[in-house]
């Protein structure tokens, strides 16, 4: 099935069942909550690729997630802000610009990943997700309503929005049919991470 809808490049990449919040300040990217609030068309978050130049083909990632706002608020600067929440992946078959330079895109909608359940061997994955939300408790509120994970592959999820690794490695992960090299990611990191503090 083929989608047309807006696109939003992010640094910051947002997966099915994430949440993000985001100041909205641009002309276009006003018009775009503008139009997907009134169900005019929906929107994607985007990742931007910061190592090729702005024009380049590939500055856009072409796994996107189709997100949907789920809440509105006016910040203290008087600007917008908006939450938004992860739907599905999709795939971006064309893309290009209208005149105020919003990107717009063809897609195509992408399964998500299995859930996977949460056995021992993701405890430390999971252990350490939760110190960074004890750490970060503006992070943990966006999922106060959600509990605690209880499936491997929403784990990996989590930890992608959050992670700092390169974006064509979180591009290609994101783009794999399941969560287990998102996850051998995680559990390999880690590792290294015990490893330099011991």
């Amino acid at each position: 099935m083929t989608l047309q809808l807006a696109l939003f490049p992010l640094s910051q990449m947002i997966l099915p069942g994430g949440r993000m919040r985001l100041r909205i300040f641009e002309p276009r990217y006003q018009r775009l909550v503008r139009e997907a609030a009134a169900d005019k068309r929906p929107f994607a978050s985007a990742l931007l690729n910061p190592y090729v130049a702005a024009q380049h083909p590939d500055r856009i990632c072409t796994i996107a997630t189709l997100v949907h706002i789920i809440d509105f608020t006016q910040l203290e600067d008087g600007l917008l802000g908006i939450t938004i929440e992860g739907k599905s992946r999709v795939k971006i078959i064309e893309r290009w610009q209208e005149p105020d330079q919003l990107h717009i895109a063809n897609v195509e909608l992408l399964d998500d990943w299995p859930m996977l359940p949460l056995d021992e061997n993701y405890t430390a994955i999971k252990q350490a997700l939760e110190h960074v939300y004890q750490d970060n408790p503006e992070l943990a509120s966006l999922y106060h309503d959600q509990g605690s994970i209880t499936d491997a592959a929403a784990l990996a999820k989590r930890w992608l929005e959050i992670l700092t690794i390169p974006a064509p490695l979180k591009q290609q992960l994101h783009n794999a049919t399941s969560a287990e090299p998102a996850l051998a990611v995680l559990a390999q990191w880690l590792a290294d991470e015990a490893e330099t503090t011991n």
